[in-house]
């Protein structure tokens, strides 16, 4: 038998965190090598083990592989959560590269200058409620469908609800004007294997705060 995947990366979110939930929804227990010194990424380099000499990586299946979309699609292929044909991969993947988009700006505040900081959270909550979830509430409201692709889980979902949780940890009513995404968020919330993902405790991890960017910058030279 294979043994679990083991992810390397840093103890903070990241580029790694939707990783993390792809494979905590599909209830695949996973372990991890945190990058704790500047070193210990330069030792990944020097051995060969880093494709384009960076992180995340994520030894499966015997492969290791980088680059974060190549690492959750084979996650989600491999799990059964990319759809059952081309046209639901498709819509899986645009509905995953919106919140892709939307992660990203959340994602990066931390590390933004402090006078632009409040500009730039308008900006997330702006784009959250105007671009992004608008999108999502209509499908769901459309279809009226517990999921976004297939009446199935799929990886856009999870995907969904880690964004929509990030997004609240920015503003917490940011979902007061979206009536379905909140029901798709108690629903997605209560799938066992999420709701223990979520549960203290787990492999999921904090928002970064400002003593985890300084550590970021010390690794990556950022």
């Amino acid at each position: 038998m294979a043994g679990k995947p083991k992810l390397h990366y840093t103890k903070g979110r990241g580029k790694m965190e939707s990783i993390r939930w792809l494979l905590a929804a599909a209830g695949v227990e996973f372990e991890e090598q945190f990058i704790e010194k500047k070193e210990d990424l330069e030792k990944l380099r020097n051995d060969g083990v880093l494709l384009f000499q960076q992180v995340p990586m994520v030894e499966i299946d015997g492969m290791r592989m980088v680059q974060t979309r190549a690492i959750l699609s084979y996650i989600a292929a491999k799990y059964n959560l990319y759809g059952k044909d081309l046209k639901e991969r498709a819509w899986i993947d645009m509905y995953v590269e919106g919140t892709t988009d939307l992660m990203g700006m959340i994602m990066y505040l931390p590390f933004q200058p402090a006078d632009t900081k409040e500009k730039n959270l308008a900006l997330i909550i702006e784009r959250a409620t105007t671009r992004y979830f608008p999108v999502y509430e209509k499908a769901l409201k459309d279809h009226g469908q517990d999921y976004l692709v297939g009446n199935k889980l799929s990886w856009a979902d999870v995907h969904l609800l880690e964004a929509i949780l990030m997004a609240e940890e920015c503003k917490a009513d940011v979902l007061s004007a979206f009536p379905q995404l909140q029901a798709f968020k108690g629903r997605i919330s209560n799938i066992p294997t999420i709701k223990k993902f979520l549960q203290p405790g787990s492999q999921r991890k904090p928002p970064t705060d400002e003593k985890f960017v300084a550590f970021v910058r010390t690794i990556f030279n950022v």
